[in-house]
């Protein structure tokens, strides 16, 4: 697939789910973004750091797995920004969370008119399938120790009871770990101990995987995301990411400076300072130390004034100091 040039620019930014819990509100429309149509093209190469052995986001335990399981496989209370407005976001698959018994029972209401990239509905039993399996596998103990039990009380509505108060709970369920899968895609389909059966079409989101191997990961634009209706309009913009293994943070900035990549995972500390020097190069902050570094030609980056707001977004949430 040829490399974009840097000076030829990128017509898209990604979009991504910001790392924040879902609130009360409902309000699609004011999450419209400046009128680009959804899919306006390109394709956007992201240099990781290590290959993806898995795409099953609950096994996901590296940067570039959880980008990837970040992309296919919504969270539940993730919020969804616009592909160039990031400062507006609405509530994704559950519309609102709400706590009660002194944060210890909390009632999610899931967004309807949604459906899996395999085509099954997502409702209730669905995220009840995909909560049981989280009890009921040691990864999703890990990533939910406090979680007792979980029920549907109507197909729109889940509800999480656990062991001690956390009223930090929604914020938890928007880890990438934590992405909903499609119980056709879980064996057992009730996912008591359940394994993802399946690699593909196996989410909600924005983008579905295409094909993988040892050194390159390719999504293509989900056309039936719930994002893309005309009355969301979220996008997504692009209609490819490619993640491409290049495990020497020097090659990876290489690759950045070559314009043979828009995105650089993981620089180490050296290489970051490095790109920070180029006026054309842009690098993101990581509490991990190691920064993300793009080209100022993706749209969205084009002026220093853009980097912060748009961090939480291009990292998908996933190196958040809180």
């Amino acid at each position: 697939m040829p490399a974009l040039t840097r000076r030829a620019g990128l017509f898209a930014a990604l979009v991504a789910v910001a790392f924040t819990g879902c609130g009360g509100e409902d309000d699609d429309t004011a999450a419209i973004s400046s009128g680009t149509p959804a899919g306006e093209g390109g394709v956007l190469v992201w240099a990781v750091a290590d290959p993806v052995s898995t795409t099953d986001p609950l096994e996901a335990s590296t940067r570039a797995e959880q980008i990837l399981a970040r992309q296919v496989n919504e969270p539940l209370t993730a919020k969804v920004p616009g592909p160039f407005d990031v400062e507006r976001r609405i509530p994704g698959l559950a519309k609102k969370a709400q706590s009660s018994a002194g944060d210890t029972i909390w009632t999610l209401t899931l967004r309807d008119g949604v459906v899996f990239q395999d085509g099954t509905p997502f409702n209730a039993a669905a995220v009840q399938a995909n909560a049981t399996r989280w009890l009921t596998t040691t990864a999703g103990r890990a990533a939910l120790p406090g979680l007792v039990s979980v029920d549907a009380p109507s197909p729109g509505g889940v509800r999480f009871v656990l062991g001690a108060p956390d009223p930090k709970f929604p914020k938890h369920l928007a880890a990438p770990q934590l992405g909903i899968v499609s119980p056709d895609a879980l064996l057992p389909s009730s996912g008591n101990g359940a394994i993802v059966r399946r690699p593909a079409q196996t989410g909600t989101g924005a983008f579905e995987l295409r094909q993988r191997d040892a050194n390159e990961a390719l999504l293509a634009r989900n056309t039936a995301w719930w994002g893309s209706s005309a009355k969301v309009e979220l996008g997504p913009a692009l209609d490819q990411i490619e993640l491409q293994t290049t495990p020497e943070s020097s090659l990876r900035l290489a690759m950045l400076d070559a314009g043979e990549a828009q995105l650089a995972d993981e620089l180490s500390p050296n290489d970051a300072e490095q790109a920070r020097s180029d006026p054309l190069l842009s690098v993101l902050p990581s509490v991990s130390g190691k920064s993300l570094g793009l080209e100022r030609s993706v749209r969205g980056v084009d002026s220093g004034r853009a980097i912060p707001a748009l961090s939480s977004a291009w990292l998908t949430g996933l190196e958040t100091a809180d």
